[in-house]
């Protein structure tokens, strides 16, 4: 029997329990959050340097960037620094904070998928009403409304989850703290922590589930309805992007939280976890970045402005080192 009062932290068991395959594991995971920085902040960067990226679009593109960024940092580098140091040991605290930050920055990109498919909505569907439709006062409002639903969301489960007992054990058959390994250790009745989680849980996928999906139905009617063939592929293309990115995320999670529990297997389980917390936030800067013209020809221009730069650098040194020998002749 554990009592939280006298072991005040969790064990985190890890991937796996072979000494062989730490290493190649750490490496692993410093290459894809090397990757998820440099990609989600050069996107940030990116959108905030060229103007001609200060659409709604790009806007909330950019929110999205920030969001990969957070819920991968909640979980990675602690599961980096435990390979590295052989410290399985997570703080109580520290669980409900890493619990809190990732369910925070996952269900706050749930949410901004869905602003991102009304916004395609309004460009395809009703493209002369779009600059009064989402004007910067409404997508101000639809992102920070996704943070704060995402944000309270995680306080309400952390608030369910940490009210439990935890008495049966600390070690956390997992890599990080996730809510149904913690309930397995709880010795409290968890039926209506369950009920709350499955509501929230189900409230926080489903509900921008049904936005994205009604947006697309409507904007798959719309471009039926265009004779051009360049103009279907044209609005196609718009919609690349992001569809790619909500089929990734949604269905991971869906595959992950909402199958029954008697098929759920844990080392499966930990393979799917590791996708949608390391890989996903990595593949969404590459999926914009390479199905996307705009950021791509933005990408392209910064390279040509900084390779102006380093010729004309060159240049003025290549100049200054001349006249230095003329001065010494």
């Amino acid at each position: 029997m554990w009592n939280r009062s006298e072991e005040n932290e969790f064990i985190l068991v890890g991937l796996t329990d072979v000494p062989a395959f730490q290493f190649p594991h750490f490496i692993m995971f410093t290459l894809i959050y090397f990757i998820t920085l440099v990609g989600n902040l050069g996107i940030v960067v990116l959108i905030s340097w060229n103007c001609h990226l200060h659409t709604p679009m790009y806007f909330f593109l950019s929110h999205l960037s920030l969001v990969d960024l957070g819920y991968s940092s909640a979980v990675t580098p602690k599961v980096m620094a435990g390979i590295l140091t052989g410290d399985k040991a997570i703080s109580y605290n520290g669980c409900a904070t890493q619990l809190f930050f990732f369910g925070a920055f996952a269900g706050t990109e749930s949410f901004l998928l869905a602003s991102m498919a009304y916004d395609r909505h309004a460009a395809i569907c009703k493209p002369l009403h779009y600059t009064t439709t989402m004007t910067s006062t409404v997508c101000i409002l639809l992102a920070s409304g996704s943070h704060i639903s995402g944000f309270l969301m995680s306080a309400i489960v952390i608030g369910n989850t940490f009210s439990l007992s935890f008495c049966r054990s600390n070690v956390i058959h997992h890599f990080f703290c996730e809510v149904p390994s913690l309930l397995v250790l709880s010795c409290s009745d968890i039926h209506i922590c369950e009920s709350v989680l499955f509501t929230l849980g189900s409230f926080t996928v489903f509900f921008p589930f049904l936005v994205i999906f009604t947006s697309y139905w409507l904007i798959f009617i719309t471009i039926l309805k265009i004779h051009s063939a360049e103009g279907r592929q044209k609005a196609f293309s718009t919609c690349a992007s992001h569809l790619t990115a909500v089929s990734i995320f949604y269905g991971t999670i869906i595959f992950m939280y909402f199958q029954p529990s008697s098929s759920h297997s844990m080392d499966s389980d930990k393979v799917v976890s590791v996708f949608y917390t390391m890989v996903i936030p990595m593949l969404n800067p590459l999926v914009y970045s390479l199905r996307n013209k705009e950021v791509k020809n933005a990408f392209k221009k910064v390279i040509k402005v900084q390779r102006l730069q380093l010729d004309h650098l060159f240049f003025l040194e290549r100049k200054s080192n001349l006249h230095l020998q003329h001065s010494g002749i």
